[in-house]
C-alpha cells in the first residue's frame, strides 16, 4: 500500500513539474443555452477554482451509480455509499465539507433541500443521462442562487437542444443485482425551432449491505423554443425512490466478521426469533417543473428569467418495539386487572413540502467588461408529520391520525451583481458583490414531540474580488477572495444553535497550458468563524449532528493536470493536500470543560489523490484506469484514535467500445466497469459518538467512546450497452 501511495504521489507532482492543464471549457463560442447558467458559473480564465465535466466524459461511467459517485475522481472530493455499491443514498464531500455545505443548482435554480440544507440525488435517479455539462466550484466560488457555499458549489445544466432527431436506449446489468433501463428521444428541431424531448428511466440493485436495496424511477420531458436571440425551456423532470434503510452502521467487531450486516428493522416476535420488517424503507417522490426564458437583446446585452416549483413528498417507515403509549396519543387498554401501555407498532414519519423560486439576471458584455446582475427570491413550505399505520395494540385512535405535527417556512431573497473587466491583454479584475436576507420560522412538534417555534431573520453581506494574470500564451495566475456566511440549519436549530457561519476564502493560482500538458494548480486557506463542524455522532434518521467549534481554517494545495503521454495515452492526476483544523477546541470529557487545543476537523482528511489513465489503443476503444487515494481521517474533533477512518486505496477499470458502423442505427456504446479491482476492504464513511457513563463507579463521571462503519463493496462490475438511433 506504501509502495503504491508513494508511486500515486510522485505520478501527481510530476504533472506540477511538467505543467498541464485541468479540464476547460470544450469551447470559447457561448452557447445561447449556457447563458442560462451565466449568473452562477464561471468561465476558464476566471480567478476562481473550479473543474468541468461534459455529457461525454460522464456518459462513459454512467452505468447506473448516482453523481456523487461519478464526481469521484475530481480533486478533493470523496465519496461513500449507504449502500456500499453506489447506487441508493450516496453523499460526497469537497475539501472535508459535506454535500450540505455544497451549494448545488439545476439550471441555475437551488436544489438543496431548504431546511436540512442537504442535498439529496437519490431523488433524481439517473439523472446524469440529462446533464449536458456540470461545473464543480471548489472553495467559496462566485454568488449563485440557494444557501451559500462552504466547501464548494455544483451547478449542472440539463440537455441542451438536439438540433437532429434522435432516440437511444440503454441498459446495465452487474453486481448485487444491480441494473438500469434508460429511454431517450428527441425530435430534434421542428420547423428549425420547437424540439420535445424526454427521457424514462429505472434502476435496481439489491445493495453490497444486506437488505439494502434501491428502486428508483426517473423522467426528464423538455419543450424548448429556440431563434437567433430567444431561447424557451419548459422542463419537467423527478423521481421516486424506494431504498431500504442501512444507516445505522456496525461496529468494529461486525465489520470484521460481517462486513455487509444490517441491522435496519430488526424485531423480536413473540417467540423470541429475530426478525428484519420487509417494509423498513425510505419512500421519497420529488417533481420539479421549470420555465427557462433567455433573450439576447443585441451583442451586448442578454437577460434570462427563471421560474421553478418542486413538489416533495415522502416517509421512512419503522418497525419500533415496546413503545410507550402516551408517545403515541393512544389511550390505555384495562383488561380485568391488567392495563396495557406499551405496544409494537409501525410508524411513519413524513415530509410534504413546496419550494417555489424565481431567478432574474441581467447580462452587458463587450470586449473588456462582462457585467451580470441578478436576483433570486425562493419559498419553502414544509409539513414534518407522523402516523401509526399498524400497532399490536391501540386505544381510542383514529386511522391517519398524527402522533406529531411540525411546520417549517423559509424565505430567502438574493440580489447580486458581478463583473470581470479586461484591462488589457494580461490583467484582468473580478468583482462580485451578493446581499443574503433569509427569513426561517417553525412551529409545532419536532419527531421527539419537543416544541420548536424558531423565528429568525438574516442578512448577509457576501464580498468576493479576484485578479487574474497572463503572463503569455501558456501561463496565468490568479488571486481571488471571498466571503460567505451560513445560517443553522433545521437540526441545528433543535440542539440550540442560532449562530450563523463565516467563512473567508483565500486563493491563489496557477494555469499552465501547452499542446500537451495543462495544469492547474492552486493553494487555499479558509478562516472560518463559528464553524459548525460535525460531531460524528448520527440523530435517529441517520442525519449528522454538527457543533460549533469556534475558531477553524483549512489550509491546503490542489493539483490536477491533463498530460498527453503518447498520441493515444492521456494522464489526468490530482492531488490534494490539506491540513484541517479546529483551533482550541473545547469538549466534555469526564465531567469536565477540557480544552483539546488544536484538533483535527473531522472527516478532513489531509491528503486525496485521485488518477486516471486513458488508453485508447485502437479507433472507437478506450480503456480507463481509475485510481483513488483517501488518507485517514477522524470521524470526531477529539483526535480520538476511536473516531479513526484508516486511510484507503481503490482502482477501476473501465473500457468503452463504440460500433459506428452498424445497420439501422447510428452507433452501438459498449461499456464496462470493474470497481475496487483489489478487492480492498474499506471503509469510506462512518460516526462517532460519547456519553457519560456514572454507573460503573458512583459519584465518578467516565466518557465512554464508540464508533460505527460504513462498508463499501468489495470487487464487483457493471456492463451496459448504448443504442442510438
Amino acid at each position: 500500500m506504501k509502495k503504491l501511495l508513494c508511486l500515486v504521489t510522485t505520478l501527481s507532482l510530476s504533472a506540477f513539474m511538467l505543467a498541464q492543464e485541468p479540464v476547460v471549457d470544450t469551447t470559447n463560442v457561448e452557447k445561447l443555452e449556457e447563458v442560462l447558467i451565466k449568473a452562477v458559473r464561471v468561465n476558464a480564465d476566471s480567478p476562481i477554482t473550479h473543474s468541468n465535466l461534459d455529457k461525454e466524459n460522464l456518459a462513459k461511467r454512467n452505468l447506473g451509480q448516482d453523481i456523487p459517485i461519478l464526481i469521484n475522481y475530481l480533486p478533493s472530493v470523496v465519496t461513500t455509499s449507504d449502500a456500499g455499491a453506489g447506487v441508493g443514498y450516496t453523499g460526497f464531500r469537497v475539501r472535508g465539507s459535506d454535500a450540505s455545505r455544497v451549494n448545488i443548482t439545476l439550471n441555475g435554480i437551488p436544489f438543496n433541500d431548504s431546511e436540512s440544507q442537504g442535498s439529496f440525488l437519490v431523488n433524481l435517479p439517473d439523472f446524469t443521462s440529462s446533464i449536458e455539462s456540470l461545473q464543480l466550484q471548489r472553495g467559496v466560488g462566485t454568488s449563485t442562487n440557494g444557501p451559500s457555499s462552504f466547501g464548494a458549489s455544483l451547478n449542472i445544466l440539463t440537455d441542451a437542444i438536439s438540433e437532429e432527431a434522435s432516440g437511444e436506449i440503454s441498459n446495465s446489468f452487474g453486481s448485487y443485482n444491480t441494473r438500469k433501463h434508460t429511454v431517450k428521444f428527441s425530435t430534434g428541431l421542428l420547423k428549425d425551432h420547437i424540439e420535445i424531448a424526454g427521457r424514462l428511466s429505472k434502476i435496481e440493485s439489491d445493495g453490497y449491505i444486506d437488505r439494502a436495496s434501491s428502486d428508483l424511477k426517473s423522467y426528464f420531458l423538455q419543450a424548448a423554443y429556440k431563434s437567433d436571440k430567444t431561447l424557451i425551456k419548459a422542463i419537467a423532470f423527478g423521481g421516486v425512490e424506494e431504498t431500504y434503510q442501512a444507516w445505522n452502521g456496525i461496529d468494529a467487531e461486525t465489520l470484521e466478521s460481517n462486513r455487509t450486516y444490517n441491522s435496519g428493522g430488526m424485531y423480536t416476535d413473540e417467540d423470541g426469533t429475530v426478525r428484519f420488517h420487509d417494509n423498513e424503507v425510505d419512500h421519497y417522490s420529488q417533481d420539479h417543473y421549470q420555465f427557462h426564458w433567455n433573450q439576447k437583446f443585441n451583442n451586448n446585452w442578454s437577460a434570462n428569467l427563471g421560474l421553478n416549483y418542486t413538489y416533495g413528498r415522502g416517509y421512512f417507515e419503522q418497525y419500533k418495539e415496546d413503545q410507550d403509549f402516551d408517545f403515541y396519543n393512544f389511550e390505555p387498554i384495562v383488561i380485568g386487572e391488567e392495563t396495557i401501555n406499551t405496544t409494537d407498532l409501525i410508524r411513519r414519519r413524513w415530509l410534504d413540502n413546496d419550494y417555489y423560486v424565481m431567478n432574474t439576471s441581467i447580462n452587458y458584455k463587450n470586449e473588456s467588461l462582462d457585467i451580470t446582475t441578478g436576483s433570486s427570491y425562493s419559498y419553502y413550505d414544509g409539513d414534518h408529520f407522523g402516523e401509526v399505520i399498524w400497532s399490536q395494540f391501540a386505544g381510542g385512535t383514529q386511522q391517519g391520525a398524527h402522533y406529531y405535527d411540525g411546520n417549517g417556512e423559509k424565505r430567502e431573497f438574493t440580489i447580486f451583481s458581478k463583473a470581470t473587466y479586461r484591462i488589457n491583454n494580461e490583467w484582468s479584475v473580478y468583482g462580485d458583490l451578493q446581499e443574503r436576507f433569509v427569513d426561517y420560522s417553525t412551529s409545532g412538534l419536532t419527531s421527539d414531540k419537543d416544541p420548536l417555534e424558531v423565528d429568525e431573520k438574516y442578512s448577509f453581506f457576501n464580498p468576493k474580488a479576484g485578479i487574474s494574470f497572463k503572463m503569455n500564451a501558456k501561463n496565468q495566475f490568479y488571486a481571488s477572495y471571498g466571503k460567505a456566511h451560513k445560517e443553522p440549519n433545521r437540526n441545528d436549530f433543535e440542539n440550540g444553535v442560532t449562530t450563523p457561519e463565516k467563512l473567508d476564502d483565500f486563493e491563489l493560482g496557477w494555469r499552465f497550458n501547452s499542446q500537451k500538458v495543462h495544469l492547474n494548480t492552486n493553494l487555499y486557506y479558509m478562516n472560518y468563524t463559528d464553524q459548525l463542524v460535525l460531531t460524528g455522532a448520527l440523530d435517529d434518521v441517520g442525519a449528522p449532528i454538527r457543533t460549533t467549534s469556534g475558531k477553524s481554517y483549512r489550509v491546503g494545495l490542489e493539483i490536477d493536470a491533463s498530460i498527453s503521454l503518447l498520441k493515444n495515452l492521456t494522464y489526468k492526476p490530482n492531488l490534494a493536500v490539506s491540513q484541517n483544523k479546529n483551533e482550541d477546541f473545547i469538549t466534555n470529557r469526564d465531567g469536565e470543560l477540557v480544552n483539546l487545543g488544536n484538533t483535527d476537523i473531522s472527516f478532513s482528511p489531509s491528503v486525496v489523490v485521485g488518477n486516471i489513465l486513458e488508453y485508447s489503443p485502437i479507433k472507437n476503444l478506450q480503456i480507463n484506469w481509475l485510481s483513488k487515494f483517501v488518507g485517514e481521517q477522524f470521524m470526531g474533533n477529539i483526535d480520538s484514535e476511536t473516531s479513526k477512518l484508516d486511510s484507503y486505496f481503490t482502482n477501476d477499470i473501465n473500457v468503452v467500445y463504440i460500433f459506428d458502423k452498424v445497420p439501422f442505427v447510428e452507433s452501438i456504446a459498449i461499456s464496462g466497469m470493474v470497481n475496487n479491482i483489489f478487492n480492498e476492504k474499506y471503509v469510506s464513511n462512518g460516526y462517532f459518538f460519547t456519553y457519560d457513563d456514572t454507573w460503573s463507579e458512583p459519584d465518578t463521571i467516565t466518557t465512554i467512546e464508540g464508533a460505527g462503519y460504513f462498508p463499501q463493496a468489495t470487487t464487483n462490475f457493471l456492463v451496459g450497452a448504448s443504442i442510438k438511433f
